[in-house]
């Protein structure tokens, strides 16, 4: 469904359930940058009705998960860490072509985004099925859930934007270049992605 051409090494879940405190922070931030993200959709694109709308219900629904990951550390008294800086993330951004239309910029970024989308979503579900506390499965499976809608609402806005020619072209090329990103990135449990 999610059209990932690399599948995350199963080992993950292993290493990333090992420290909690870890994969829990990492997890928040991820969280919050997805909140930001959406805001700067409507900074940048405050004409695009779409965009505004549907930004504005993922930004409540990000920051929402930002606090329930954060009550998570809380409950087991962890601590919030340091925000780390995401290399993959920042490796998919300058895959963006630089120029053209306003549009066609849009498109970019929401691609991307909904790319980060879909690989957060594998790497929840994976978590929902294979952590070995049951609480944290079924606590992963609503992001997965969550994560699954948002992938799908990028997808979707970019088609609006652009022929769909060129989505699913710029899609693949995405789709391409994040497997070998993921393919050099080392294996480590304190990062989803």
């Amino acid at each position: 469904m999610l059209g990932l051409k690399l599948p995350t090494d199963p080992r993950w879940v292993n290493i990333a359930e090992k420290d909690l405190q870890e994969i829990l922070t990492d997890h928040a931030w991820c969280e919050q940058k997805a909140a930001t993200s959406g805001i700067t959709f409507i900074v940048r694109y405050p004409d695009k009705h779409d965009v505004v709308t549907e930004m504005n219900a993922l930004v409540a629904e990000e920051w929402g998960h930002f606090r329930k990951v954060l009550k998570e550390l809380e409950k087991r008294n962890l601590k919030l860490g340091r925000q780390r800086k995401d290399l993959y993330v920042v490796q998919l951004l300058q895959l963006i072509e630089k120029g053209g239309s306003r549009e066609k910029q849009l498109v970019e970024h929401l691609l991307v985004n909904a790319l980060i989308e879909a690989r957060s979503c594998e790497r929840f579900r994976l978590l929902s099925l294979h952590m070995t506390d049951e609480y944290f499965r079924e606590f992963y499976h609503e992001f997965m859930t969550s994560e699954a809608g948002h992938y799908r609402m990028y997808l979707n806005l970019a088609k609006n934007h652009m022929p769909a020619d060129h989505v699913q072209n710029r899609w693949q090329f995405f789709l391409n270049e994040e497997a070998k990103i993921m393919e050099r990135m080392e294996l480590r449990g304190d990062r989803i992605h």
